[in-house]
């Protein structure tokens, strides 16, 4: 009998019991309280999740009509946010940023449609922190208290002269376990005070000397910000609780930015559910006609912000609104969104006959595409459901997005030209996290195609059903989808027509910034004790720098010269992507057209004023 129960699992006793207090299980299991950590080069990584947990409070202020003004800087690794709000009671200044679980947000009047409800927020930064500073200032007097590592160090309470507020200032903890080495990327800052902008009419956000407001709430995120070219000025509609923007683009897919009290909710829930549904309805109604939904909602772009009463999200990190009432047992939200676009949107069309004459002929327009594509989509989603079967093309992995698992978000997909390149990844890659799909060669120029060429060409068919994309992006089965092509002419060009094929039929991957470029290296130089891969002529320099005299040089001129055993090197912990995300400033069509359209003066111009010519290295 002793020599079975020692084959068996580890002991179980007394013993492998621990009881962890709050701010050690942040530090021990930060995951549940900021999501995952990262090291910055992601806009949903921890420590913008820091930034957002200490600006949702300040947000919640001007909410409730203090304060007009948030200013944000960032000094080497420190982030600073000041209000002009109220300030915390000095007397609960400790409790409210070190003790879980306690703020003044629990069924109290002082905050009726917070984001924040569960007093977890301002700890989690503080535990999170190597260096954290509590200052409230009320009616002349300050406290200012600064932690380490999320315990008191300074408490110090002072006569001051200085404005009402609070100010929280942090550097996020460095260490291996937390967030080790990371690095803030502005644009994802300066993404996240937009928003706040949009959402927060009047509100100025200051952010190392730069001014972010808005006048026009929804209306500026689509106009501003929103890389589209519009098919009628977008409506722009706003009640109490609620506002909404929406317009139709020349794509095909849909698009929606939702919003609860102010926080972006990224994955949509149960207010974006029902924007979607009474838009269909009203648009029905209006025209009297029983029209496809998919017709009504192709190539919508849509934002909804509504304002709740003690809102439920479906994690501490706020993605997805999982409320169904507007207030504890009160109005659901979809009666609320309906009963409110089916009074104004409909007297929105009413008024404005030239946008409800755009509106139905971008329906007749959708209408007459879908089913002419009809018969042929039938015999492709056939073909590439047996193909799924015996898919060469694609190397699939064991995790994806839609999982319950913790290694969902790892989830990735390489697409890669030729049997040499895809067999090296294929090798080399994580077969838990990473997918490999290869191309026979260049794909089709799909600029100016319809969405029929999607189904009759086999490899983008099958691509669509790799990646479960045919639909909507709800069911997108990787996180990351990562363009992996040689660093030369040809794969440059492979490149680009892949990106014209998001770009034109499912745009929501860029918008989604799920898309990727993957980043190898030109060189490897090295010698007998060290090697580096380097990315640029300036890394070859430094490596140069520190090997010293007549080290080995090796230009890699495609990705099927690399080694499975070096390619682990390339697509592991140390991977380099670049994110493709288009600007403001161009819309997806103007991109679209000066790439892949006719050749112009101004294509001419710019290939000729952008062309590098390297020497070749001895």
């Amino acid at each position: 009998m002793s020599e079975k129960l020692d084959n068996q699992a580890p002991s179980y006793t007394e013993a492998d019991f621990e009881t962890l207090d709050p701010l050690e299980h942040i530090r021990r299991r930060p995951g549940m309280y900021i999501g995952k950590l990262g090291d910055g080069s992601q806009n949903d990584d921890g420590i913008y999740v820091l930034i957002k947990e200490v600006v949702d409070n300040s947000i919640d202020e001007f909410v409730m009509g203090n304060g007009k003004q948030i200013d944000i800087s960032h000094d080497e690794f420190r982030i600073t946010v000041r209000d002009y709000g109220r300030g915390i009671p000095l007397g609960k200044l400790d409790d409210a940023v070190s003790k879980m679980n306690t703020g003044a947000k629990y069924g109290s009047e002082a905050f009726k449609k917070s984001v924040g409800l569960n007093g977890v927020g301002l700890k989690a930064v503080n535990a999170l922190s190597s260096s954290f500073v509590a200052r409230a200032v009320r009616n002349g007097q300050a406290r200012t208290i600064h932690f380490e590592f999320g315990l008191p160090v300074n408490d110090v309470t002072e006569m001051t002269a200085d404005k009402n507020g609070t100010m929280i200032s942090f550097v996020a903890d460095q260490d291996p376990k937390i967030f080790g080495n990371y690095n803030y990327n502005y644009d994802y800052i300066e993404t996240m005070l937009k928003n706040y902008s949009y959402l927060n009419a009047g509100l100025t956000m200051k952010f190392n000397g730069m001014n972010y407001i808005s006048k026009n709430g929804l209306l500026d995120l689509l106009t501003e910000s929103i890389a589209e070219e519009y098919l009628y000025p977008p409506i722009h509609l706003k009640g109490e609780d609620i506002e909404v923007a929406l317009s139709h683009s020349n794509g095909y897919n849909e698009s929606y930015y939702s919003f609860v009290n102010g926080q972006h909710t990224t994955q949509g829930g149960t207010h974006q559910a029902a924007l979607r549904e009474a838009i269909v309805r009203v648009v029905r109604e209006f025209y009297k006609k029983d029209f496809d939904p998919a017709d009504i909602r192709a190539s919508i772009v849509a934002a909804v912000s509504i304002k709740v009463v003690e809102p439920i999200f479906e994690s501490q990190t706020k993605t997805k609104l999982g409320s169904k009432d507007i207030t504890p047992g009160g109005t659901t939200i979809r009666s609320f969104v309906g009963d409110f676009l089916k009074e104004k949107l409909d007297n929105f069309l009413h008024k404005n006959p030239s946008t409800a004459e755009a509106l139905h002929k971008k329906i007749l327009e959708a209408e007459k595409e879908r089913k002419a594509i009809s018969g042929v989509q039938k015999k492709a989603r056939e073909f590439a459901k047996k193909a799924s079967l015996h898919n060469k093309k694609l190397r699939d992995c064991k995790f994806h997005l839609g999982d319950k698992d913790p290694r969902n978000e790892q989830s990735s997909i390489f697409i890669t030209e030729g049997d040499s390149a895809s067999g090296s990844i294929t090798k080399s890659r994580d077969v838990g996290t990473q997918a490999v799909f290869s191309l026979k060669g260049k794909p089709l120029n799909t600029y100016g195609l319809t969405k029929k060429v999607v189904y009759e060409n086999e490899e983008f068919n099958l691509l669509q059903a790799a990646l479960n994309i045919e639909e909507d992006m709800e069911n997108l089965r990787y996180n990351k989808v990562i363009i992996a092509t040689d660093a030369d002419v040809d794969g440059m060009h492979i490149r680009l027509l892949l990106l014209t094929f998001f770009l034109q039929f499912f745009p929501d991957v860029i918008r989604g910034e799920h898309l990727y470029i993957l980043q190898t290296p030109l060189f490897r130089v090295r010698n007998k004790k060290q090697t580096f891969y380097c990315y640029s002529e300036q890394e070859r320099l430094d490596a140069l720098k520190k090997l010293g005299a007549n080290p080995e040089i090796t230009r890699f001129k495609g990705l099927g010269e690399i080694s499975p055993n070096e390619f682990k090197e390339f697509i592991g912990d140390n991977i380099r992507l670049e994110k493709v995300k288009p600007t403001s400033s161009d819309t997806i069509q103007s991109m679209l057209e000066f790439y892949m359209g006719k050749n112009t003066p101004d294509r001419q111009d710019f290939i000729i004023d952008n062309l590098r010519v390297e020497d070749e290295i001895a």
